[in-house]
């Protein structure tokens, strides 16, 4: 099993920023893949918003492109999620997601979710 600790979202005022972050733990079987997020708006289809890969490939959906960066630490299992000039349309709740193997199962994991606001 891997574990995946998110921080707080919270209200954005728009044109504003916000950093996400998102620790995985899974003992010393742990082996990552991929670690991103992915969002989820009222009445949305769940979406990915950035991943990358422990070789350090990411992949933005287009609508964030220039606006959000992605980054991890692997030393430390955590993914962080630089989100700036927020606007209303990224409001949802964003969840951190992970591929990994663990006692040679590759297996998608996914936090809790965490909500993010953008609104004056």
């Amino acid at each position: 099993q891997v574990d995946l600790v998110e921080s707080e979202g919270g209200l954005v005022q728009p044109g504003g920023s916000l950093t996400l972050s998102c620790k995985a733990s899974g003992g010393r079987f742990m082996d990552i893949d991929v670690m991103g997020w992915y969002r989820q708006a009222p009445g949305k289809k769940r979406e990915l918003v950035a991943t990358i890969t422990t070789d350090g490939r990411t992949k933005f959906c287009d609508s964030v492109k220039g606006r959000f960066s992605i980054s991890e630490d692997s030393a430390r299992n955590t993914v962080f999620l630089q989100m700036n000039d927020l606007s209303p349309e990224d409001t949802a709740v964003y969840y951190c997601y992970v591929k990994a193997w663990n006692r040679g199962l590759l297996g998608d994991y996914w936090g809790q979710g965490t909500q993010v606001t953008v609104s004056s």
